[in-house]
């Protein structure tokens, strides 16, 4: 067996239909489109709904506005940090180890959770009951 002499199984294959070739052929004069109308003279553009009005067109248009200056920042919460190894915490490491994606406008350590030993971390900005059990611990806080 060769790449050349590859064929599909017999039968599993239909001839392709021959439209517009005549009476004979049975398929010719409207060539399979039956006769007025639309589909038989061309396509109706997308999102024709017959004639009633369009759902593009009934529903509104966004309004509002975006703000240019919002400011995305990138949150750890104290449970995280407690899970890390090291005593000393920067947001350069947390995206070293994967924690983070993106730093954003800076870092937010948040409250959440608690701690275990005394950690440094420095940040961007700590809400007060992050700081609070940061500093409960013996560990410092560091604003960059």
């Amino acid at each position: 067996m060769r790449l050349n002499e590859l064929k599909p199984a017999e039968g599993s294959m239909h001839s392709k239909k021959r439209i517009g070739r005549g009476i004979g052929s049975g398929h010719g004069k409207t060539s399979t489109r039956g006769h007025k109308g639309d589909k038989a003279r061309g396509q109706t553009p997308p999102g024709f709904e017959g004639g009633q009005t369009p759902l593009h067109r009934r529903l509104p248009r966004k309004r509002g506005f975006t703000n240019i200056f919002k400011k995305e920042w990138a949150m750890i919460n104290v449970d995280t940090l407690g899970k890390l190894s090291e005593d000393s915490i920067t947001p350069e490491l947390l995206m070293e180890k994967g924690i983070i994606n993106k730093l954003g406008s800076g870092l937010r350590i948040l409250g959440r959770g608690e701690l275990d030993k005394a950690i440094t971390v420095k940040a961007h900005y700590f809400s007060k009951t992050a700081e609070e059990k940061i500093k409960a611990k013996g560990g410092t806080v560091e604003v960059i």
